[in-house]
């Protein structure tokens, strides 16, 4: 009877299931990301060289990580960082809508029952676990069980809807397929989750209060309403994240469009393609068939789209383009960081990615200071030796910038070998300002008392100090190449290094020992800057060496193994 149903208790009951769902899915997502960031991350760089390698990944790490807005930051990143273009990001966009699918295809399993059982065991799971992948693993399982719990919830909630005519009155008046499209829509809108809508919509399926053709019609309506969350997530990142934003738009959008007119076919398609329960009739044949046909459509309408769009995607880019025009590239301030991003913060395998470039770029900038330290040493003027160390203050704000960006991604949750790369680029960072440091206070104040003294190196001692200073200018560089390319061999070779550089640092203090000798006047203070050299020249070598060994322990602490060794200790004591 009508009145015997209770519709206080059933909108706390229905919310309450919805939000045990949402938070199901969200805490599930979370742990996937977690669990698979690296793989995921690998995936993305490795498959989109091609339209149909880049879909295949983006359906693959949505897949994976159920979750296509974690997929589109990791695609922005790698456009902002000249990895992929934004015509290839496209087949990922395609994809990955393909990808959100698997959800709906959990979901018509009718395993609410095993809820309870997957909530107690990813509990018990995350509580006695010793390792972080193990308890991120009971925290998926569990997100598991309380996404079909929150189902169960709202499945029991609505069966009394079964009996009750106005419901089902309206449920007859949502025949009307543009009506099931905008309701959702606006409803995808407002709990920002397409995978809720098809959630609610298969319990309603389930319980028979909807037809295929209805749920069809709110599941394309999902689709357009998802766009808005794209839309909303995009505001205030960068500009390839709202470009990433309006392709999701313009591809959903289209694929409803062309679909909303043919609902009625394509539903007797899928019937055609989804078992079937002939032995019963009415309502509860009804809600036998319906969940997984509604699930089977939410899929061929995704493939169907990919199929057609992927013959478009450089049409597609354009258009984009055109609507959301890249933004006149404006020069980042020297001091300010190019890549340290922090809607990256949430994604720690891009993040991590994002902090190595901005160490690259840190690196040049040394680099430069290094080539520039024995030419200025030997002939600058005073305004060269001040610009030389007012270069040290960007690498300054620059290397505070990567450690405050580190300090707030070690907060979040970490898996092997995230920690190991993050301990290796706060020492890295920590080098670079040392370095910097060294030229600064060391090159740099030999300079000015070369200056203040009318200092002139003879030939000799020049050509010595020169052959050391080219092997250091080469391992710089090789060290920088080693952390941007995280390029073990070359690592190695700067290792391998030390016997001929020390060999040649050890000629070069011969030389000089011999000119003390000699009744030159202020030979004494000659040879303290030119020591002095040496030694500022020994130093930076022995920190470009430990930074290539924390490269190397680094990659050894990625392999399961492999030993983990220290980390080097400081420069000081390295020797």
């Amino acid at each position: 009877m009508n009145s015997s149903i209770n519709f206080g208790l059933m909108l706390i009951n229905l919310l309450g299931g919805l939000a045990l769902f949402l938070y199901g899915m969200h805490k599930m997502t979370e742990a996937l990301k977690t669990l698979a960031g690296e793989r995921v991350k690998d995936i993305l760089a490795r498959l989109t060289t091609n339209r149909f390698s880049a879909a295949f990944a983006g359906a693959s790490v949505t897949a994976i990580i159920q979750s296509s807005s974690i997929t589109t930051v990791l695609m922005v990143g790698f456009i902002t960082a000249g990895v992929m273009t934004f015509q290839q990001s496209i087949g990922v966009i395609l994809g990955a809508n393909v990808g959100t699918t698997i959800t709906a295809q959990i979901i018509a399993f009718k395993v609410t029952k095993a809820a309870l059982f997957l909530i107690a065991a990813g509990f018990f799971t995350e509580i006695l676990a010793r390792t972080p992948r193990i308890k991120h693993l009971g925290v998926m399982l569990m997100g598991l069980g309380m996404l079909f719990f929150g189902m169960e919830l709202m499945s029991q909630a609505t069966a009394p809807l079964r009996n009750y005519e106005p419901f089902m009155t309206l449920m007859q008046e949502m025949k009307n397929p543009l009506l099931g499209v905008l309701v959702g829509a606006v409803f995808t809108a407002l709990v920002q989750s397409s995978s809720a809508t098809t959630g609610i919509v298969i319990v309603m399926a389930s319980q028979g209060l909807i037809s295929l053709e209805t749920g069809i019609a709110l599941v394309l309506g999902s689709n357009i309403g998802t766009c808005v969350t794209a839309w909303i997530s995009s505001i205030g990142k960068p500009r390839e994240a709202m470009q990433a934003a309006m392709a999701h738009v313009v591809f959903n959008v289209s694929g409803v469009l062309l679909f909303v007119g043919f609902i009625p076919y394509f539903a007797d398609l899928v019937r055609a393609i989804s078992p079937m329960a002939h032995e019963l009739s009415g309502v509860e044949r009804l809600a036998a068939e319906t969940p997984r046909q509604l699930a089977n459509a939410h899929t061929v309408f995704n493939i169907f789209n990919l199929v057609l769009f992927l013959g478009f995607t450089n049409t597609l880019a354009r258009l984009v383009l055109r609507i959301v025009p890249p933004l006149p590239a404006e020069p980042v301030p020297e001091t300010v960081p190019a890549y340290l991003d922090k809607m990256y913060l949430a994604q720690p395998a891009m993040a991590l990615d994002r902090v190595r470039l901005e160490l690259a770029r840190v690196g040049e900038k040394v680099l430069g200071m290094i080539k520039d330290s024995f030419p200025t040493l030997l002939v600058g003027t005073r305004e060269r030796v001040v610009s030389l160390q007012r270069r040290d203050e960007e690498i300054d704000a620059l290397t505070d910038a990567i450690v405050l960006y580190l300090r707030k991604l070690s907060t979040g949750d970490l898996v092997d070998p995230q920690p190991a790369y993050l301990q290796q680029f706060l020492g890295t960072a920590n080098y670079l300002e040392n370095i910097a440091d060294v030229i600064e206070t060391g090159i740099a104040a030999d300079s000015f008392k070369r200056l203040d003294r009318g200092w002139t190196i003879n030939e000799d001692t020049e050509e010595l100090l020169r052959d050391v200073y080219k092997e250091l200018y080469l391992a710089a560089q090789t060290t920088f190449e080693a952390v941007a390319e995280n390029n073990e061999d070359k690592a190695k070779e700067v290792m391998a290094s030390k016997a001929h550089f020390n060999g040649l640092i050890e000629r070069a203090r011969g030389h000089l020992y011999v000119q003390l000798r000699s009744q030159e006047p202020d030979q004494l203070q000659d040879y303290k800057l030119e020591t002095n050299t040496l030694e500022n020249f020994k130093r930076i070598h022995n920190m470009l060496r430990a930074i290539c060994k924390m490269t190397l322990n680094q990659a050894a602490s990625a392999d399961e193994n492999s030993p983990k060794e220290p980390l080097p200790e400081a420069v000081e004591k390295s020797e």
